[in-house]
């Protein structure tokens, strides 16, 4: 990685938390950060992945890179594995680059989707920056938290080509409870004002075509009993950003690992999810997606729960050749 892109990690500012962690340093001092990672690149896993939305998926799936470690490790997160557990390998940038351009080549992906990136902007940034002197011009999907610094965004502004952001909380004593940022909420809102001036709205919508280029998506995950978070949430959103404001309304919250707050070891009730979904009609937004809860066999593993100790970490819907 060249020095224009190692300063970033001199002093760590690539999230709202500011660690300011030296993280070429070496040693433990070099992941003394939130993110607990250093300044060399992890990757949990590089392939097609079918659980996005439709526009993201087409037929041949988002071409997804999920990196180590996060920079809001939510106590609940259902990629613990690679958030909090830190489980991925260590990769170099040409090595990297060779996964996914095989996975551009052989299994077609419509986009390449950079998975919670922001401690490792600097890399992605790399790793646009030549696949495009390749001549790959798929569009550059930045999934992330809604929790990320202004200024880096306006950094990624040449990188990024659609932004799929979520928008957790609206209860500040919630952000802080369960992700330890108290100033979710204001950040969040900030970063998806800076993510909606450079790209507008998800364009699919507008130019009907099946496959979005361009744009913002925003998600909200339903937490099980905290219902009124999720209602002022979508409320929020829809006062700062209006009815056209493209949304993803996702039921799929499953316990993973033993939390303190109890309502957060069992799933979402079919009562709570009405509640969400009616106030989201009720407010009229114009571009939804609503992932509708599916009740599962006891015995299956829930289809958007991945294992990332596995070749292949989702179960459903399979990977495509």
């Amino acid at each position: 990685m060249g020095k224009r892109w190692t300063e970033f990690f001199k002093q760590c500012l690539l999230c709202p938390r500011e660690c300011g962690v030296d993280r070429l340093e070496g040693g433990q001092k070099s992941s003394a950060g939130f993110c607990r990672q250093d300044g060399q690149l992890r990757v949990a896993y590089v392939g097609p992945h079918f659980g996005e939305e439709p526009p993201l998926i087409g037929t041949h799936g988002s071409g997804t890179v999920f990196f180590t470690g996060c920079s809001l490790r939510c106590s609940y997160c259902q990629n613990f594995q690679i958030s909090r557990e830190g489980l991925g390998e260590t990769i170099e940038m040409e090595r990297l680059l060779a996964k996914v351009e095989e996975m551009i080549i052989r299994k077609h992906v419509h986009n390449l989707n950079f998975v919670t990136p922001d401690h490792f902007f600097p890399y992605v940034f790399e790793l646009v920056s030549l696949l495009r002197s390749r001549g790959y011009d798929l569009p550059m999907v930045f999934n992330l938290s809604g929790y990320q610094s202004v200024n880096l965004l306006k950094a990624a502004e040449g990188y990024a080509d659609i932004y799929l952001p979520d928008f957790k909380y609206a209860d500040r004593d919630l952000a802080k409870k369960f992700s330890r940022c108290q100033d979710y909420p204001d950040v969040a809102l900030a970063a998806l004002s800076e993510m909606l001036s450079q790209k507008g709205f998800l364009d699919s919508f507008d130019t009907g075509d099946s496959l979005a280029k361009k744009g913002v998506l925003v998600r909200h995950l339903i937490l099980p009993g905290h219902v009124e978070n999720s209602i002022n949430a979508l409320t929020t959103l829809f006062v700062e950003f209006g009815a056209e404001l493209p949304l993803s309304l996702m039921s799929q919250y499953i316990p993973v690992t033993p939390q303190d707050a109890e309502a957060l070891n069992r799933c979402l009730t079919e009562e709570e999810f009405n509640q969400v979904y009616s106030h989201v009609l009720d407010l009229g937004f114009e571009h939804l997606f609503v992932q509708f809860p599916v009740e599962e066999s006891p015995d299956s593993k829930p289809p958007f729960l991945p294992d990332f100790r596995l070749d292949r970490p989702f179960s459903s819907p399979p990977d495509q050749d």
